[in-house]
């Protein structure tokens, strides 16, 4: 691996961990190291566990990049939620291990995950693209839609309602918060009672349950870099 995520893999789970030293940017490089993570735990047909490093999980892609335009703009973006994409339908079940801060295309990894375990603590769950000025990218609202409930999808998006770990739950970002004295073992528990399952059928029934968003979000992403370049 690079600089940036670290692998280790332990015989059935790979645990993949961003740590840039800061907030975990999604750059290129960031993006680049993220997939052949994944590439490396599909050929060891490992569970994966996504984690940031302490107090944050990620904060989004590198905002100097996006705000200056141009093709790296457009080659991070693409990368960010194909990312995400590939996560969604991922062979392996995919565990997030949300650290800290969750923000933008931070959250929308997090909301690509199988199941998604928070650290409790002041910490903030948010798309924030509308209150920074950006108008939210369509692959992100479907990838916001197939897992956050009904009523707090249009205050997570059009309003960019930041949650606390706690309110994350409820509002489907997150599927548990436990404090931090107890988050190492409630991962290991999580992984242990994931590992029984059947992974062809989880693969294949996941498959089935996303049929529609994965379509939706590579459709999205399709449009989304076809209006960029435009």
């Amino acid at each position: 691996m690079g600089s940036l995520v670290r692998y280790d893999f332990d015989g059935s789970v790979a645990r993949i961990t961003m740590d840039d030293g800061k907030v975990n940017v999604l750059s290129q490089e960031m993006l680049a190291e993220l997939n052949e993570a994944l590439g490396r735990a599909e050929a060891d047909a490992a569970i994966v566990a996504l984690a940031g490093r302490a107090g944050v999980f990620s904060a989004g892609f590198d905002l100097q990049v996006l705000r200056a335009g141009g093709s790296n703009a457009r080659t991070m973006l693409r990368a960010g939620f194909e990312l995400a994409e590939r996560m969604l339908s991922f062979p392996m079940p995919v565990v997030i291990a949300c650290t800290g801060h969750a923000v933008a295309m931070g959250v929308f990894l997090v909301l690509s995950g199988d199941y998604r375990i928070g650290v409790a603590g002041r910490y903030k769950i948010t798309a924030n693209e509308v209150a920074i000025g950006i108008t939210l990218p369509r692959a992100a609202i479907e990838i916001c839609r197939q897992r956050l409930t009904p009523a707090h999808f249009s205050r997570a998006t059009v309003l960019a309602e930041v949650f606390p770990p706690a309110g994350a739950v409820e509002a489907g970002f997150l599927d548990r918060v436990v404090e931090a004295a107890e988050f190492d073992q409630e991962l290991a528990t999580a992984l242990t009672g994931i590992a029984q399952m059947d992974m062809m059928a989880h693969a294949a029934t996941k498959l089935r349950v996303r049929k529609q968003a994965l379509t939706a979000i590579h459709e999205a992403i399709q449009l989304e870099a076809a209006s960029y370049a435009a």
